[in-house]
């Protein structure tokens, strides 16, 4: 069934009720404070990507005039008006938030002070450490209006000062200082006083020091503020063909830098004479996402805000598991794959088991060749130096680095280089379709036999955001799985050669095709009055075509209940379209990144795990992979996990037609369910069952 219009939630506000959501956690009491205080910065991060992304995606269409509304659905103009009443509400929000943290902070000794709130010992600390550690880190400029306005960097933050001159009737100036956290922490720690500690942020140790800057010139600072410009991060690829796409993904990401303001930040205290002074040099409008903020701009550092040392002010998480069926040193990682399939769970279980296998397989003598894509991988990555230590140990490397995941592409062009230094064979993919698999597959020759080893999985091969991002990993030796595998890797080599897959759900080709038909097996199914449920678990729902598919099953009956993390352009709660639509979302301290996918399918249950969203962008114009679940044992884990997310009243938000984030309460009498704890404690208590039937075994065998 075709609807020409739907109930539908515009995605990008949408997004930014989803980051509302991490704002709920900053402003949650229950939360620790300092983590209270990193929740601000991961809210400030993902506003300042939005902008960089998706409101400079907006603002590009504004450009086609009449014609946007018809390719993008809605007038572009009108919707950067609604982005920007939203945002500034949220920031109005956020500065408040912030406000009650600094005091529930001095209720427990700890104070975030300014420069007019030292004493003269801190005053005497303050200039000392801008003298020996912060002086040769600032390149002030002034502002000549003779010359050319100067350049202000994309993510940078600046202090923008007004000085007065020391000579009586000579002309005020204007400065700029980029206050430089990428080379000195942002945060300075002032000597302790008895039980108290204190923190000072370096915006406010270079406003104490200013004079000392520009009295050589015969300036003195007459004000000082925060701003912060936000460039188009969006690349344009060179289509030249004689140049390599490391080439050109290399001048796309320097292009960048240069990219065209889509957002202004001001401090809201500024006078107006200097706000309209900086707004003209940089040609914009208060129209043009002009956003007064507060007295500090990039919150984003405060993610890496430090720990003072009292435990109760972060979060104590639990050191990660081992899984029940892989800590027996004796056994190799490949030899126990081979006998039954396993489910990784991060953070819950240690990543460690991936490292642990790839450097296995860079050592086995029976190991032949290594293929995987690579989307996202760490600084000084464990996975990529396993890859190099197959290389050298003889094993055929294959490795997809995809150049194209926004923000690595520096990181990523790195290890590509480095990797194919080493000697191993770097493939970057198919043109015009970004690579966001997760995939691995070992070849093992053992006894004349091949046999293989592959993972299919819903994160990067990264191990430092494993550690906060939940994400599951399968690791099998199914022989039909390699298999599909082995095409998509065939497909990445050789871009003209089409596959098909009998196994896996692969985008773009059949993954799109593939769930509408088991959506429309559950409509069959409910049309003839039986059983027919769906559960959804996502980052974003947002495609269309998807959305009304699942209207059209709501309306014949299917039970769907969706767990999405981010944005949802889905209504619930509508009468006549979404009446049998359940939906949640989960932000916590883990951030929830998983994908799964269930359908009833008459009691025959199909479940999937995927690294696709369904998003346009996931289903149409990137290679991603679904895997089905076969493994009765992970099955029951998985579906025991969906179990655990919906029966959660803790860090569980509605989401409702209003998209007010009103949280899932517990019941009187009813327990407190955490649901990221609670996962936990299922693979725990998991683990302490299989050591209890184990050492059951080993006294039966000692009394026998």
């Amino acid at each position: 069934m075709k609807y020409k219009s739907f109930p539908y939630i515009n995605r990008e506000l949408s997004w930014l009720s989803f980051n509302e959501r991490v704002l709920q956690e900053a402003a949650d009491p229950t939360t620790p404070l300092i983590e209270r205080l990193k929740f601000l910065g991961i809210f400030s991060n993902n506003r300042d990507e939005f902008y960089r992304v998706r409101v400079a995606t907006v603002k590009r269409l504004t450009k086609l005039g009449k014609k946007a509304a018809q390719v993008y659905g809605e007038d572009p103009k009108e919707l950067l008006t609604r982005l920007q009443r939203k945002v500034i509400e949220q920031q109005n929000n956020f500065e408040q938030i912030y406000q009650e943290i600094l005091v529930e902070l001095a209720a427990r000794n700890v104070f975030i002070i300014n420069e007019r709130q030292l004493t003269s010992t801190q005053r005497i600390f303050v200039s000392e450490y801008f003298n020996n550690e912060l002086v040769t880190n600032l390149f002030p400029v002034m502002i000549d209006d003779s010359k050319p306005f100067p350049y202000m960097k994309d993510k940078a933050s600046y202090m923008y000062l007004k000085l007065e001159s020391n000579v009586s009737g000579k002309k005020d100036k204007y400065a700029l200082i980029e206050i430089p956290s990428q080379s000195v922490s942002r945060f300075v720690v002032l000597p302790s006083h008895g039980e108290k500690r204190y923190i000072m942020l370096v915006d406010d140790v270079i406003r104490f020091n200013t004079d000392q800057i520009f009295e050589v010139f015969g300036y003195r600072t007459r004000a000082a503020f925060n701003i912060k410009l936000t460039r188009d991060a969006e690349l344009d690829i060179d289509n030249d063909v004689s140049k390599s796409m490391i080439e050109k993904i290399s001048k796309s990401v320097k292009a960048r830098k240069q990219g065209q303001p889509v957002r202004f930040v001001y401090d809201a205290a500024m006078p107006d004479d200097m706000l309209k002074y900086i707004m003209k040099k940089l040609g914009m409008s208060k129209k043009d996402n002009a956003i007064p903020g507060g007295r500090y701009h990039n919150f984003k550092n405060f993610i890496n805000f430090p720990n003072l040392g009292d435990k109760n002010l972060v979060y104590n998480n639990p050191p990660a598991l081992q899984h029940k069926d892989l800590e027996n040193k004796a056994s190799t990682v490949l030899k126990v794959i081979a006998q039954k399939d396993i489910l990784l769970h991060y953070p819950y279980h240690t990543y460690n088991h991936i490292i642990d296998l790839l450097r296995e397989a860079s050592i086995d003598p029976s190991v032949e060749s290594i293929k995987i894509t690579l989307y996202r991988v760490a600084d000084s990555s464990k996975i990529a130096n396993a890859l190099i230590n197959a290389v050298k140990n003889g094993k055929k490397v294959t490795v997809l680095v995809e150049l194209q995941a926004r923000f690595d592409e520096e990181n990523n062009i790195y290890w590509a280089n480095k990797l194919q230094e080493e000697g191993a064979r770097v493939i970057y993919g198919v043109a015009g379709l970004k690579v966001h698999s997760k995939l691995f597959v070992i070849t093992a020759r053992e006894k004349g036999k091949e046999i293989h080893y592959s993972h299919i999985g819903t994160g990067n091969f990264n191990e430092k955001t494993s550690k906060v991002y939940t994400d599951f990993s399968l690791l099998t030796a199914n022989k039909e799985i390699a298999g599909d595998l082995h095409r998509i890797f065939d497909f990445y080599e050789n871009n003209f050669k089409l596959q098909s897959f009998k196994h896996l759900l692969v985008a773009p080709f059949f993954m799109r095709e593939s769930f509408v038909q088991l959506i429309n097996k559950e409509i069959k199914f409910a049309k003839s009055k039986k059983p027919a449920e769906i559960t959804l678990k996502m980052n974003s729902l947002v495609d269309k075509e998807m959305i009304a598919k699942l209207y059209e099953a709501s309306r014949a009956g299917v039970k769907i209940t969706l767990i999405v993390r981010g944005a949802c352009s889905l209504v619930t709660e509508i009468e006549g379209w979404s009446d049998n639509i359940r939906a949640y979302s989960i932000v916590d301290k883990y951030l929830e990144h998983a994908r799964v996918f269930i359908f009833h399918n008459g009691g025959n249950e199909k479940i999937f795990i995927s690294s696709a969203d369904w998003m346009s962008r996931n289903l149409d114009n990137r290679s991603e992979v679904a895997v089905p679940i076969h493994s009765p044992e992970i099955r029951k884990q998985l579906k025991d996990l969906i179990n655990i997310q919906l029966s959660g009243n803790t860090k569980v938000r509605i989401l409702d037609h209003r998209q007010e984030n009103q949280y899932k309460r517990a019941k009187p009498g009813e327990k407190k369910i955490r649901v990221q704890e609670e996962s936990y404690n299922y693979f725990k208590k998991e683990k302490e069952q299989q050591q209890s039937h184990s050492n059951t075994k080993t006294k039966q065998l000692i009394h026998n």
